[in-house]
């Protein structure tokens, strides 16, 4: 039997051997990766402008769709098992939405939008990766 201040881990145990709870550690590890694809946007987002089309950066939005959908589920997962705010839910999920606005937006004529859009996008998906590391349940 553990002494009465030692932590047990079971199945449904918010710490498991010093690791962060499934929840949390999906939702970091998605934020991360929304971070790094948002990353990639960037560095290849000329291609735009030199006449070669959408190429690497028209892939980088499909997976940027995926990985943000993905960071959407894993916050309304860990609200929904840990208990945790509503808003990084509901703020990963307008991060998705916002995704496929960005991708209306994505040629040319509509960089008015698309480029201020990218901004607001890389700000709301730092703070809720910022926010999983600092503040998760």
């Amino acid at each position: 039997m553990p002494a009465p201040n030692q932590h047990t881990s079971t199945p449904h145990s918010p710490v498991a051997a010093g690791r962060p709870a499934a929840p949390v550690l999906a939702l970091r590890v998605l934020t991360l990766a929304t971070v790094v694809v948002l990353g990639w946007q960037f560095a290849t987002a000329a291609g735009l402008f030199t006449g070669s089309g959408p190429g690497p950066h028209g892939a980088g939005a499909i997976v940027l769709h995926v990985v943000t959908g993905l960071t959407a589920l894993a916050a309304g997962w860990l609200g929904g098992v840990r208990g945790g705010p509503w808003w990084p839910t509901v703020l990963a999920a307008a991060a998705f939405g916002f995704t496929f606005v960005q991708a209306a937006f994505g040629e040319i004529s509509g960089l008015v939008v698309h480029l201020p859009g990218a901004m607001a996008l890389t700000v709301t998906t730092v703070w809720l990766a910022a926010w999983s590391f600092l503040r998760a349940p």
